[in-house]
């Protein structure tokens, strides 16, 4: 498994290395008689009375970094100008992903990095992992969004509590990031509502509401639990390496070769993790649902470009259908350039 998008690996360069400061352990929290943070103590709460959700939060494992869709039939809810430019974008190899380019994430960042929280009665600060400095300011202090913001990177945002839960609105994004690295597109009337539970020390319940009607026929709503990442710190991250490299980056449409129905029918199906890369898996999920529909095999909701009769292309990795001696699929292979990673087909 040598052959790699370029574009694909140089999306990678911008993310960091786990943040680990060692031998540094979180002062003031709660621990178990054995020295570990207890992440099941009771969440803390501030002066006033409110949940405390400061400290360094990492969300679980998922795959809405690279798409913002995991099932087909949420597709549908793009407009088909929205959808035009998706597929426009995977065919070339999302060549213009702000990331790769070292420009930022936008609110794909709220959903996938790390990222620290700083509490004050009048306003809360995000800093984020990987987010080559970027940050939030989350206003406490009763103020409206502003009906006519000036469009940035990471919106405008204000806030407020709904009993223990910490409600967050967002407006005024340009509409020059992506929703994830597929390339999902959003307007500048996209508008963003977090909620933040605080469940004990350790844990977290986070949704996001993704709402814009330029782009979307209903709004689209994620969940995911965020785990305390104790006894942790965060690195300086900073993008170089584009502007060197932009020249080799793929800029021709890759159609691909064709391949029959009859081939193609017979990867489809539910694949779980088996072994391999832990980063390829966090980076993509740890199950994978093959689909094909009018002719076109998916990824999750991922076009997959055939480059031979078993080799794809596809955002954000290259895939291998490994096949036993009667030609049936034994393993499905991701790549990135961390490695590969196995998964095994489902009965």
């Amino acid at each position: 498994m040598k052959k790699i998008t370029l574009a694909a690996a140089l999306s990678l360069l911008t993310i960091p290395l786990s943040a680990q400061w060692l031998d540094w352990r979180t002062p003031g929290i709660p621990r178990t008689a054995d020295g570990k943070p207890n992440l099941k103590a009771p969440a803390p709460r501030t002066a006033d009375g409110k949940p405390d959700l400061s400290g360094m939060w990492r969300p679980e494992t998922n795959a809405y970094r690279f798409d913002v869709i995991q099932d087909l039939k949420d597709e549908s809810i793009f407009r088909p100008a929205a959808e035009a430019i998706f597929l426009q974008r995977v065919k070339d190899f999302r060549r213009q992903d702000p990331v790769t380019n070292c420009l930022p994430g936008g609110p794909t960042e709220m959903v996938n990095s790390t990222y620290r929280m700083i509490q004050s009665p009048s306003v809360i600060g995000l800093l984020y992992e990987g987010g080559m400095g970027r940050y939030r300011q989350i206003y406490m202090d009763g103020r409206a969004l502003p009906k006519d913001p000036n469009p940035t990177w990471m919106g405008y945002s204000v806030g407020h509590w709904e009993g223990d839960t910490l409600v967050v609105e967002s407006s005024g994004f340009n509409d020059r990031t992506w929703l994830d690295r597929a390339g999902h597109p959003h307007s500048e009337s996209l508008r963003v509502k977090e909620t933040f539970h605080r469940t004990d020390f350790g844990h977290m319940q986070f949704q996001i509401t993704l709402d814009d009607p330029e782009t979307f026929t209903k709004p689209l709503t994620i969940s995911l639990a965020v785990t305390y990442d104790a006894d942790s710190d965060m690195l300086e991250t900073v993008c170089n390496e584009s502007d060197r490299n932009r020249v080799h980056m793929i800029s021709a449409q890759n159609e691909g070769i064709k391949l029959s129905p009859a081939i193609l029918a017979k990867y489809t199906g539910q694949y779980e993790y088996a072994s391999g890369s832990r980063t390829v898996a966090g980076f993509m999920g740890m199950h994978q649902k093959v689909t094909l529909i009018d002719g076109v095999l998916f990824l999750n909701a991922l076009p997959m470009i055939p480059q031979t009769e078993t080799k794809f292309e596809s955002t954000g990795s290259y895939a291998e259908f490994l096949l036993d001696a009667n030609g049936k699929v034994k393993q499905l292979v991701l790549g990135q350039t961390e490695g590969d990673t196995f998964y095994d087909p489902k009965p």
